[in-house]
């Protein structure tokens, strides 16, 4: 039998901490986002995936302006607790540019200095961007 224990989130330096979002029925790895206390708050609470935006520096929660979201299946953090993982049911995709899955390419080649790459796309884009973002 389990109990609970009390683990400290380590936020970093910036109050943030990455979380990955994972597909609850097939393992698939959705998307990477970076989540606040706040953010991780309002998943527990309301059980729809809240994130931080760092570029927009701002409370989002995943679906709210496309309509793609993400019920929350458990929330699960990592052994130094400086990691979660949200397992998640998707609504549509989870990727802002129309694509299940964030991670959508596939590296086929690195350039000398290790920092471009040649991808091949291997997702399927499940939404047109521009409606859904209008």
């Amino acid at each position: 039998m389990s109990e609970l224990s009390a683990v400290d989130i380590d936020f970093g330096d910036d109050g943030l901490v990455p979380a990955v979002a994972q597909d609850a029925d097939d393992g698939e790895v959705l998307m990477l986002a970076y989540v606040s206390p706040e953010a991780l708050r309002r998943t527990v609470d309301t059980g729809r995936a809240h994130y931080y935006s760092r570029s927009r520096d701002e409370l989002w929660e995943k679906g709210a302006t496309s309509g793609n979201g993400q019920s929350v299946v458990d929330v699960r953090v990592d052994c130094d607790a400086d990691t979660l993982l949200y397992v998640v049911e998707q609504s549509g995709g989870a990727c802002h540019t129309g694509y299940r899955s964030c991670f959508h390419r596939s590296v086929e080649s690195v350039d000398d200095d290790g920092t471009t790459v040649d991808v091949e796309t291997t997702g399927e884009q499940v939404f047109d961007p521009d409606e859904a973002y209008e």
